[in-house]
């Protein structure tokens, strides 16, 4: 989706969002992330108001003094930011070691759901290509158990074999247990990942 954007030729304007629009959002935003309220208002204040930045392709870009927290695409699901993502990760309690927050962010979907890819798919998926079953099938993978399965067409935080934060979010193009069972073709398709076009903005 940011694979090749650039902010000087593919933003068309930008408004401040309504107070009732916001409202709309944030409850959308709670709704659609089992994001906890304090989380929420941690990382966006009520008190600050959300700009919509208009995007080429129907794709709408959120932010706060400038800062892209979240985006969608046409009326679809809201992804956060992977820099939001990075944040909310880093509000758990610094006394927590590094291996406490993994082990949190493995069982805990705070903000979206969390799938890993093994090491063998970190390039390619630095690379923008979209997640193939296998990545998430082999020992370095993960999925959730089948009692916490995934439908297709959720929103997720993918994760990396041996890093502590998200390295992309995306979108189950198949359920978790398919993607277990056939285990072969894309299973998660690639919204926004680390080093793309978006990740580079910190400002617009």
């Amino acid at each position: 989706m940011f694979k090749k954007f650039q902010s000087s030729t593919d933003i068309s304007g930008q408004t401040p969002v309504k107070s009732s629009v916001q409202r709309s959002i944030r409850s959308a935003v709670l709704e659609q992330w089992k994001i906890e309220p304090e989380t929420l208002e941690a990382v966006w204040p009520k008190k600050e108001g959300l700009v919509l930045v208009k995007c080429r392709e129907h794709i709408s870009i959120y932010t706060i003094h400038g800062e892209p927290i979240f985006f969608q695409h046409f009326d679809g699901p809201i992804y956060p930011t992977l820099r939001l993502l990075h944040k909310c990760l880093a509000l758990y309690p610094i006394s927590q070691t590094h291996s406490q927050r993994l082990t949190i962010s493995l069982t805990d979907p705070y903000i979206l759901p969390m799938v890993r890819v093994d090491r063998g798919a970190i390039r390619f998926l630095l690379a923008g290509a979209h997640m193939m079953c296998p990545g998430f099938t082999s020992k370095g993978g993960y999925l959730p158990p089948a009692e916490e399965g995934l439908a297709a067409g959720v929103p997720v935080a993918i994760h990396a074999e041996g890093k502590e934060h998200a390295v992309g979010v995306g979108i189950t193009k198949l359920g978790t247990e398919e993607i277990k069972r056939v285990n072969k073709g894309v299973g998660v398709e690639i919204v926004t990942y680390v080093g793309d076009d978006l990740w580079a903005i910190q400002s617009l």
